[in-house]
């Protein structure tokens, strides 16, 4: 029975597998947080990258304050793995709208108290409020943000006095009570112009902290503000007001951060593939295809750059090389490495990660949270 252990050789895995260069990883979590740390601001990561309950628990040893999740059943995931986001909590960064949504919420925060939540309507906050209250039993409030729109036009209710009729409204709710806002400017993440990212980027700490002030001029007790990814966590730190950062890529990075932020990070994470056919002296075939690696973001690179990328549907890809690149001629059975060019989708089509050191697997993680889109 196939069983890869720990201990066990990188050629022990069948392919493709997801495989995480220790070394590098490590590497990348020290670099973000001995540049992020000294700021001041709280470090929540989220998880809408990693999926994974270990890879939580070793960004909190490292001095992240809970997480982010993206959606319910994220957070239903990773508690259920033993990671409850201790007494900073797990965020879940996306509005929780419909009944079967909703309930979900409910049913888990009678097991994990520390959950907190973000809301940009009021017909959204009021769905909750009265869920919890049918429930019965249940006296804590869970803890809010108000959701603000600071320029990506997804979701988030607008600045200034829309933002201050939500917080009204939440303050007649007794089953929510209000924290803090979040404002999320994924727009800029990939921008090239490091500059112009910038500048967009404190324009939108603008917004988010004078909506944040006029909320705790009208008397409301705003503590958190938090915002930030990858791509701009820098810029959002050196913002006055600014008191949390929810980076999530770094830890593995892809093709289209590097392109964007550069090497600060590195490319931790690969698909270890293998070469199963030879179509021309200069062509192979591979077997990672579109449920390996997704294209959203366009096509992954092979880790070698002498060899060129191409996708052959949903099994299969292609390289194929120069001659006189020096590129090593790659024949039937020899292993390559990809690398994704959006992480957090290419993650979530695999079950599991096999983090090695120097082509020795030391640990095997569980995408706890593979496939969990509720």
């Amino acid at each position: 029975m196939y069983s890869p252990a720990v201990g066990d050789g990188l050629d022990a895995l069948d392919t493709p597998s997801m495989i995480v260069d220790l070394d590098l990883m490590e590497q990348n979590i020290e670099k973000l947080f001995s540049t992020l740390l000294p700021t001041g601001r709280n470090i929540r990561p989220h998880l809408k990258t990693t999926k994974c309950a270990a890879l939580a628990r070793r960004l909190v040893a490292a001095g992240a304050k809970g997480c982010c999740v993206a959606k319910v059943s994220e957070a239903e995931a990773v508690t259920a793995a033993g990671f409850d986001g201790g007494e900073h909590g797990i965020l879940i960064t996306c509005e929780i709208v419909g009944a079967a949504k909703v309930r979900r919420l409910v049913e888990l925060f009678r097991r994990n108290r520390t959950l907190r939540i973000v809301v940009d309507s009021a017909e959204g906050a009021t769905a909750i409020d009265d869920a919890l209250a049918k429930e019965g039993g249940i006296e804590q409030p869970i803890t809010t943000l108000i959701d603000l729109d600071v320029g990506l036009h997804r979701t988030g209710v607008q600045p200034g006095e829309p933002a201050l009729a939500l917080a009204k409204h939440i303050a007649t709710l007794p089953h929510l009570k209000l924290i803090g806002v979040q404002g999320y400017e994924g727009h800029l993440q990939h921008l090239h112009d490091k500059e112009d990212r910038k500048a967009q980027c404190l324009e939108s700490m603008r917004i988010l902290t004078t909506t944040s002030d006029q909320l705790r001029h009208a008397g409301y007790n705003i503590e958190v503000v938090t915002t930030g990814g990858t791509g701009t966590a820098e810029f959002c730190a050196s913002v006055p007001g600014v008191t949390e950062l929810q980076p999530g890529s770094f830890i593995f990075m892809d093709t289209d951060y590097r392109n964007a932020v550069g090497t600060f990070y590195s490319n931790s994470l690969t698909l270890l593939s293998t070469v199963i056919s030879k179509q021309g002296p200069n062509a192979v075939t591979i077997d990672t295809g579109l449920k390996s690696l997704t294209t959203d973001s366009g096509l992954a690179e092979c880790k070698d750059p002498r060899y060129r990328h191409a996708n052959l549907g949903d099994e299969h890809g292609s390289l194929s090389w120069d001659e006189g690149s020096g590129a090593p001629i790659l024949k039937i059975g020899d292993r390559v490495e990809m690398v994704p060019s959006h992480i957090d989708p290419t993650i979530n089509l695999h079950d599991f990660y096999y983090a090695h050191r120097k082509g020795v697997i030391e640990e095997i993680w569980t995408v706890d949270s593979r496939g969990k889109v509720q």
